[in-house]
């Protein structure tokens, strides 16, 4: 068959039978327009709005006795009190994250005892509320009058009261690491779980003890989910120990009651409260993040800079380009 002419007919722009080749020089002399997000600037907007005059508020309120606060803030009591508050959590913390990955190993294990064992108690203490757990604790006494060592079901060699044995600090102590156990194996189970099982089969095909298998293979890469919700669980932690106060023991939030309850001034010391708590668990916070960042060094190679790193390349950048723009000064100049 012959080739076809496509003709157009009288009158019309010519048909072009060849592929669209469009022309540069129209091309060049479009104007790009940039995406118009109104929505996005009007939320903006109204967030700094909003922001402007809560501020405004905190400053300009008398309410909020801001005299008060900056009297109480750093006094020696809030002070002991804080410090006693970082050790709750920092005994809690060691306690109940050694016991709960004992738990998790438990719950791993391929022992039905210990599976049960491990299970059960899991579901106990983290059905019942810390200040419930707090007060049975603090409340020992009243069940066993002494504690001792002995022969099971048998004769016991040695007793001392229970109240000299624990105390209020130790019945805090124990209630806080036993509920904070409960949680922190399920953190620490879901980070082993984790880990690849085929590398524990390449472990065991190389003679790897299974010790050295969970402290230098599993525990390592598990670090890296496990240290995102341990670290929220820590800083929730810290304000938990708020809760002991019914134990009359002198932590922040029951020393900042003691004292509103003598003066009557109960926003300003409350607002003394929330910028301590506010303040710990910024510096926890930022102390999850580099320890999170060592942890992934061998999953990601290049990290993104960290803010002091950010901070110094700007400073960095502003020298440098203060350089550059600094008139050159002729170097011994003749006459």
């Amino acid at each position: 068959m012959g080739n076809t002419t496509k003709t157009a007919p009288p009158g019309a722009a010519p048909i072009d039978a060849g592929p669209h080749r469009p022309d540069h020089g129209d091309l060049a002399a479009l104007k790009v327009v940039p995406t118009r997000h109104y929505g996005r600037w009007a939320a903006a907007v109204a967030v700094l709005v909003l922001t402007a005059q809560l501020t405004h508020g905190l400053i300009t309120n008398p309410v909020w006795e801001w005299g008060v606060f900056r009297s109480y803030v750093l006094s020696e009591t809030i002070v002991q009190a804080v410090g006693l508050t970082l050790q709750l959590t920092a005994y809690a913390t060691a306690l109940g994250f050694t016991l709960g990955t004992v738990l998790a190993f438990m719950r791993l294990s391929r022992n039905p005892v210990l599976q049960t064992v491990a299970w059960a108690y899991i579901w106990i203490f983290r059905s019942i509320p810390m200040i419930v757990q707090l007060v049975f604790w603090f409340n020992l006494s009243a069940l066993y009058e002494r504690l001792g060592l002995g022969i099971p079901f048998g004769p016991v060699f040695w007793s001392i009261d229970s109240n000299s044995l624990i105390g209020t600090m130790g019945a805090a102590l124990i209630g806080l690491s036993l509920h904070q156990a409960a949680y922190a194996a399920e953190i620490v189970r879901g980070g082993v779980i984790s880990v690849d099982h085929g590398q524990l089969e390449a472990a065991a095909a190389l003679g790897i003890p299974k010790l050295r298998q969970i402290r230098r293979i599993v525990l390592p890469q598990a670090m890296r989910a496990i240290l995102p919700t341990a670290g929220n669980e820590i800083i929730g932690l810290l304000k938990g120990t708020s809760v002991v106060y019914v134990m009359a023991i002198g932590e922040l939030f029951y020393q900042v009651q003691v004292i509103y309850g003598r003066n009557g001034q109960v926003i300003p010391l409350l607002m003394v409260a929330t910028a301590w708590y506010v303040f710990l668990t910024s510096v926890l916070s930022v102390a999850q993040y580099y320890v999170e960042r060592r942890f992934a060094r061998g999953a990601n190679r290049n990290p993104p800079p960290t803010p002091l790193q950010r901070a110094r390349r700007f400073a960095a950048n502003l020298r440098s380009a203060a350089r550059h723009d600094a008139p050159v000064t002729p170097v011994g100049g003749g006459r």
